[in-house]
């Protein structure tokens, strides 16, 4: 038993990827590829950064919550049913209950929103304003009592986030009106604060042991909420198949396939051979990459505001993070264990 310690000591010492499980013995899991890493920082870098974009174009001739609801219905049971194939055991029924409440409020008040909302403000905005997630997780958190007091940084750095929309919102809300439509921008906010509120349920809560089938029964709940809710707002009265796009329906495709599999695959794998904080730059280059799309493609303003409220939201988030990483330190002991958790 001493030397099985030791063994351990010296894996987690050495910042090596390890699997603890399975046999008597710990081992090291295989380093992952240069390529493999890149590939997969790539997928969350750019495609989940535009996929803020491909929402514009599929919301053209597709109802939002209507399309939102078909995305997730269609990932989360292609995703189900995948993680099923390869051997994962089904959850029990009372272990459905949790995801998909979570799926719910996540993909309903979370994605519907910023759908229903990207019919009035850029998808470049859009984004930016979703980059202010762990800002509201943040506070939620501190208000729930889960994590301990503010650090200097993380106070500085909601400070800088809250002066960030403020000038992304403030030319508009002393015009009375303008570029950006402040009932659309209001509601993404709005979604994100829900998004942050799902996020720490689902901290608080049992989910299934498999990270890919929570987040394909949330995925599943989600979309059946969403259906639900544009059947009841009558978005389903007047919708025609025909007057679908190509564009519109390309974007659907890509939404599913690269945007909540491709991409979320390799979220989850990151979480396994990356460090937490390496895994969390997606939160800056994404809205990045999203108001470049926009701008490039669509035509999007891109303007001196925007450009400023970018800079200060990102650097506000960055401190956030910081601050978080430096309140949840270790104590000053060489055997202390890092533990991270996953939300999908």
């Amino acid at each position: 038993m001493p030397d099985e310690i030791s063994e351990i000591r010296a894996l987690l010492r050495s910042g090596n990827p390890v699997e603890i499980g399975g046999s008597s013995r710990v081992r090291p899991v295989a380093r992952p590829t240069t390529a493999s890493l890149v590939a997969a920082f790539a997928a969350i870098y750019l495609i989940w950064g535009s996929t803020y974009l491909a929402i514009r174009y599929a919301i053209e001739t597709l109802p939002p919550l209507l399309m939102m609801g078909m995305r997730h219905l269609s990932a989360g049971a292609a995703l189900y049913t995948w993680t099923r194939w390869r051997g994962t055991q089904a959850p029990k029924l009372r272990e459905w209950v949790q995801p998909l409440l979570i799926g719910g409020l996540l993909f309903l008040g979370g994605h519907g929103s910023l759908a229903w909302a990207e019919q009035r403000v850029p998808s470049g905005i859009a984004a930016l304003l979703v980059a202010t997630l762990p800002m509201w997780i943040v506070v939620l958190a501190r208000a729930k009592g889960t994590e301990r007091r503010f650090t200097k940084r993380a106070l500085t750095g909601l400070a800088m986030g809250f002066v960030g929309v403020v000038v992304l919102f403030g030319p508009d809300v002393l015009r009375h009106g303008g570029e950006l439509n402040l009932l659309g921008a209001a509601m993404v906010l709005f979604g994100t604060f829900l998004w942050a509120v799902g996020t720490i349920w689902m901290r608080s809560v049992k989910m299934p042991e498999s990270p890919a089938i929570s987040s394909a029964i949330q995925m599943l709940g989600g979309g059946v909420a969403l259906m639900i809710t544009a059947a009841l707002t009558r978005e389903t009265a007047g919708f025609h198949v025909s007057a679908v796009s190509g564009r519109s329906w390309m974007a659907l495709g890509y939404l599913v396939l690269f945007g909540s599999i491709i991409a979320f695959t390799a979220y989850s794998w990151l979480h396994m051979v990356a460090t937490p904080s390496r895994v969390a730059t997606y939160a800056y280059v994404n809205p990045v990459v999203a108001v470049l799309l926009g701008w490039l493609l669509a035509s999007e303003p891109m303007g001196v505001f925007t450009v400023v409220a970018m800079i200060v939201i990102l650097a506000g988030v960055a401190l956030v993070n910081a601050g978080q990483s430096e309140e949840h330190e270790p104590e000053a002991n060489g055997d202390a264990q890092e533990q991270e958790e996953v939300a999908a």
